[in-house]
C-alpha cells in the first residue's frame, strides 16, 4: 500500500466531531473491556493521528503507533508531547514487513476495513502478542458502502460480527467476544461500530 490515501485529509482529520466522538466511545469501550495496566506496552494498529492512543496512554507504559500513512504519522509525531506515555511511531505495512517483537496488547480503531486479508492480519497479531496478551479491535458493522464518500483504500464495507469473530478464533485467539462500541452519525445514516476482544492463550509458545 504505497499510496497515502490520507494525504489531503490528515491535517483536518480531528476537526470532524463525529469522528472524534466515535473514537472517544471506542476508547471507553476498550477500557471497559480490558484490564489495562501501568506497565503494559501496546501496539496501536492504524494509529492515524493518535485519537485512540491518546485515551489509552494514561493507563499504560508505552504505545507503539503503526501506520502506513506518512501524513497521519506526521500529525501524530507533532503532538508527541501531549501523549501521556512513551510513544514510538512506526511507518510500515505490517503484512509486508512484520515486526520482530511482542506486545501486551493490540488496539485498533476503524482500520480493519482498510486491510484486504483479515485472516492473515489476525495470524500476524497472534504472533505479535505475548502469552495472555489481548486484542481490542473496533470497526464497522456490515454496511451498504455509503460510509465512505471518498477513496481511502477500502476493502470491506464493514464486517459481520460472527464471521470476524470466527476469523479471530481460527487464528488461535481465545475468549473472543464482540460487543457494541459506538454509532457513527452521518447526515445520510447511522453506522454501528463493534469492539472485538480476545486473547492469546497464556499457554501459547513460539
Amino acid at each position: 500500500m504505497s499510496q497515502d490515501f490520507f494525504a489531503e485529509k490528515a491535517a483536518s482529520y480531528e476537526q470532524n466531531p463525529q469522528r472524534v466522538d466515535n473514537v472517544v466511545a471506542i476508547g471507553r469501550a476498550i477500557k471497559a473491556a480490558v484490564a489495562l495496566q501501568s506497565d503494559m506496552q501496546l501496539l496501536d494498529f492504524g494509529a492515524g493521528t493518535g485519537l485512540l492512543l491518546q485515551q489509552i496512554a494514561p493507563c499504560v507504559a508505552k504505545i507503539t503507533a503503526l501506520d502506513v500513512s506518512p501524513s497521519m504519522n506526521a500529525q501524530l509525531r507533532a503532538k508527541t508531547a501531549q501523549i501521556a506515555c512513551e510513544l514510538e511511531v512506526l511507518e510500515q505495512d505490517l503484512l509486508q514487513t512484520p515486526l520482530q517483537r511482542q506486545f501486551d496488547g493490540i488496539i485498533s480503531s476503524m482500520t480493519l476495513h482498510h486491510i484486504a486479508d483479515i485472516p492473515a492480519l489476525f495470524l500476524q497479531f497472534h504472533q505479535l502478542l505475548r502469552p495472555g496478551a489481548f486484542i481490542a479491535l473496533a470497526d464497522l458493522d456490515t454496511e451498504d458502502g455509503s460510509f465512505h464518500t471518498e477513496d481511502t483504500g477500502v476493502f470491506h464495507c464493514g464486517f459481520n460480527r460472527a464471521a470476524i469473530a470466527a476469523q479471530a478464533l481460527a487464528a488461535g485467539f481465545t475468549e473472543v467476544q464482540v460487543c457494541d462500541a459506538s454509532v457513527v452519525q452521518k447526515p445520510h445514516g447511522q453506522y454501528p461500530v463493534f469492539l472485538l476482544t480476545g486473547r492469546r492463550s497464556a499457554a501459547a509458545a513460539g
